[in-house]
């Protein structure tokens, strides 16, 4: 696999990212790869020397992404390339860095070893949901991560009834619900005591947030069905409950309404620098290796 036209894509509003950013559009341009750069990076970086491409351009055009910042700001950049089948490389400049895995003083060589063509593909899925009241759409997103129903406003639990493919699976009251991925069960879903996935597991786990009776536990189901979740009461929930597609929110869910949820029909795949460990991922960022091995490059 070539990448002949590589998109550069940073952190919203982040002008640290000029420099980093600036080395590795001319590291790509010394090694005969054309460059387009995000036209909001360009705009928050001043990065516009080389070409500036929308969203949708690079999707058309693009052969790589690579995308510097956040977790966050690769579920973003992932949500709009994936449809496209643009393969991501995330360059981490935030904090933990789960799917950013590449540290940004190691950009310059690992993009190399990428170009050179020691590298491996991981391909994940992703999520698909819409908000529906009776008959109408209200709201439709992807998500990378996960999908996050819960109280929006002030006061008590909300009430949930799930069914995975049309059989009833429990009626629930908590203050929320997460759907998550294999990528989101690292994420919101963990810190819910939610159980890790591999990337590889063709799954969804759906983790309570604070639930009323402490038997409910997150449960691991395939990710071929279908879930619909009625919102059937809000308690003293004093404004509308919201659901969250990662970072997407519609903030307006009445008793009544249905979230929709099933994995969407493309995935993301990214790109790794050869020797690319999950399982090194996780004891690194989580900490589980207390005799550190040389290769797991502890920061």
């Amino acid at each position: 696999m070539h990448f002949p036209t590589v998109a550069l894509i940073g952190r919203y509003q982040d002008a640290g990212l000029a420099t980093p950013l600036r080395a590795l559009a001319h590291a790509l341009t010394q090694a005969g790869r054309q460059v387009l750069v995000d036209a909001d990076t360009a705009r928050n970086t001043g990065l516009t020397e080389y070409p500036v491409a929308t969203y949708e351009e690079i999707g058309k055009d693009a052969s790589l992404a690579v995308v510097m910042g956040g977790d966050g700001t690769v579920l973003g950049a992932a949500r709009h390339l994936a449809p496209y089948g643009v393969p991501v490389v995330g360059i981490n400049h935030g904090h933990l860095g789960f799917i950013t895995d590449i540290p940004v003083q190691d950009a310059h060589g690992a993009l190399t070893r990428v170009l050179e063509g020691n590298f491996q593909i991981e391909e994940r899925m992703l999520l698909e949901g819409s908000a529906w009241r009776g008959d109408q759409q209200m709201y439709a997103a992807s998500a990378l991560n996960d999908v996050v129903l819960n109280r929006a406003g002030r006061g008590g639990m909300i009430e949930v009834r799930v069914e995975l493919d049309g059989a009833f699976m429990y009626t629930q009251r908590a203050d929320g619900l997460i759907i998550a991925t294999p990528t989101g069960s690292t994420a919101y879903a963990l810190s819910a005591n939610g159980p890790i996935l591999h990337p590889g597991m063709n799954a969804m786990v759906l983790v309570p947030v604070a639930p009323q009776t402490l038997s409910n536990r997150p449960i691991v189901i395939p990710d071929s069905g279908v879930l619909n979740m009625t919102l059937t009461a809000m308690g003293r929930v004093e404004v509308g409950a919201s659901v969250h597609f990662d970072m997407q929110t519609w903030s307006d869910l009445q008793p009544g309404d249905r979230i929709v949820v099933q994995r969407a029909p493309y995935t993301i795949r990214f790109v790794h620098p050869e020797g690319y460990s999950f399982f090194s991922t996780l004891r690194r960022k989580l900490h589980w290796n207390l005799m550190p091995q040389a290769t797991d490059n502890v920061e």
